[in-house]
């Protein structure tokens, strides 16, 4: 490993979701506990009774937690966020990921600034904050609502939920008034809250600049790229729904880095998530790449064994054809026999 000594250990990712009563908050926990493959998670909520736990999950029951039998629990907050996730933090079984659950009627700052101060920011990396949006009862005056508004507006990924409820042309109506408030949200279209749980876990789309700036000074979270590998699950049963749909990308040939760049370039807005094990003809060194909206990021190690490039795109409404075409493009021309 060559770059290792730089890498901070990151600390706890957590995703925050907000949204208003009925926005399918409670559905999408449900969603990500039952899909949750080879991670502990922990979620985080007021109160689960409200959540109506899938029975045929539950191992054990206590008090104020839950345990599911695919190694997921859940759990309520007691007095206040930093406590409890303290008392999770010192369980024996150790959990890799934690997500939290505002209250419908809350603005999502207050606990973001939560995981960005003293007692959690050096235990914590604050990953994201999911804003989900009732696309069949959003009332243009919950518009002028400082809570909706700020819901959005603090959200690095809005799930614009419950779209087979209403016209494409209402659709586009909410989308568009979504990005006056914040030009450069993610907008994810969801029926019933499904959406592929790598593009709202583990984004890293956090940026702490996206707050109020006197109260997050010092605070912006370390990035590790390497993270995560050992989680790379797909979920392919849940990619389908909602034209959510994937690409995956293999070849014993490398890329020639300035054709790989100018795909990067062009990569269509439809692509939100992509990641992969990357051999450049240019170096010898193997590189783990991330990509969540336009950032992405390149580490460089050794290669363990013989290299060969290794990609999957995720998006919704994909031609991956032609991406397929495209990346096929960017490989070094294999050499001719004889």
């Amino acid at each position: 490993m060559t770059t290792t000594l730089e890498v901070p250990q990151r600390g706890l990712p957590v995703t925050i979701i907000t949204g208003f009563l009925g926005s399918g908050k409670t559905t999408l926990l449900n969603h990500i506990l039952r899909n949750q493959k080879g991670m502990r998670t922990a979620v985080l909520v007021n109160e689960f009774g409200e959540i109506g736990i899938d029975g045929e999950l539950i191992v054990s029951s206590e008090e104020d937690l839950v345990e599911l039998n695919n190694g997921c629990i859940c759990c309520t907050i007691r007095d206040d966020i930093v406590e409890s996730v303290l008392r999770l933090m010192e369980r024996s079984d150790k959990i890799d990921y934690l997500v939290v659950e505002t209250t419908g009627l809350a603005d999502p700052l207050p606990v973001a600034l939560t995981f960005l101060g003293p007692e959690l920011r050096d235990l914590t990396r604050l990953d994201s904050i999911i804003t989900l949006v009732d696309a069949s009862n959003f009332a243009p005056d919950l518009f002028d609502s400082d809570v909706a508004y700020s819901q959005i507006a603090y959200g690095d990924v809005i799930l614009l939920n419950k779209i087979d409820l209403v016209e494409p042309a209402e659709v586009e109506r909410l989308e568009k008034r979504i990005r006056e408030i914040k030009e450069d949200a993610r907008i994810l279209r969801t029926v019933n809250s499904v959406v592929p749980l790598e593009l709202i876990l583990d984004t890293d789309l956090f940026q702490s600049s996206s707050l109020p700036q006197q109260e997050t000074h010092g605070t912006e979270p370390e990035h590790d790229p390497e993270h995560g590998h050992e989680h790379d699950h797909s979920h392919r049963s849940h990619i389908e729904a909602d034209g959510f749909n994937s690409l995956s990308f293999e070849s014993d040939r490398p890329f020639s880095l300035d054709a790989f760049q100018n795909f990067l370039n062009e990569l269509p807005e439809a692509v939100f998530r992509a990641k992969g094990i990357l051999w450049f003809e240019e170096s010898p060194e193997r590189y783990i790449f991330h990509l969540s909206g336009r950032r992405y990021t390149l580490s460089s190690d050794e290669w363990p064994r013989q290299p060969k490039n290794q990609l999957v795109l995720i998006g919704q409404h994909l031609d991956t054809v032609k991406l397929r075409q495209q990346l096929e493009a960017c490989l070094v021309p294999a050499p001719v026999q004889g």
